[in-house]
């Protein structure tokens, strides 16, 4: 099986959860907690080993996290090494959520690599800045 593992700092991991099953449904392949304010690591680590519980050894890890080096990010890292599961895991810093659409999208289906590659251009695709037009120009358009 493949999992897509959130993990942030506060409330954004469980946040984009709640997107996601709001856009996609309910699914037993998301995977989300986070690093609480006033939250030490130890905590957090014991949270995470008791939500990636459902992993087995062979099943496949999309791995998102809010920081590239954050504590989220760096102990999801080391719990899934503890676990043997580093090579079978895909990681990202900067998660948003086309990335976390994409990669949810692309959970059941092909390699591992080539879904890194779509949600890395989700995520670059998906921020811009939008160009608005100022109440004079729209005068003058009319």
């Amino acid at each position: 099986m493949r999992y897509l593992v959130l993990v942030s700092h506060g409330m954004l991991a469980p946040g984009m959860h709640s997107v996601l099953k709001m856009l996609m449904g309910e699914r037993a392949d998301v995977i989300s907690t986070s690093l609480e304010d006033g939250m030490g690591a130890d905590e957090y680590v014991a949270n995470l080993t008791e939500a990636l519980k459902p992993i087995e050894p062979g099943d496949e890890v999309v791995l998102l996290g809010d920081i590239v080096g954050g504590s989220p990010l760096t102990n999801a890292l080391n719990v899934l090494s503890e676990r043997g599961l580093l090579p079978t895991t895909i990681a990202f810093g900067g998660m948003n959520l086309p990335m976390a659409m994409t990669a949810l999208m692309g959970l059941s289906s092909g390699d591992l690599s080539t879904l890194a590659g779509q949600m890395l251009a989700e995520a670059r695709d998906g921020a811009r800045q939008l160009e608005i037009a100022s109440d004079d120009e729209d005068e003058d358009e009319i």
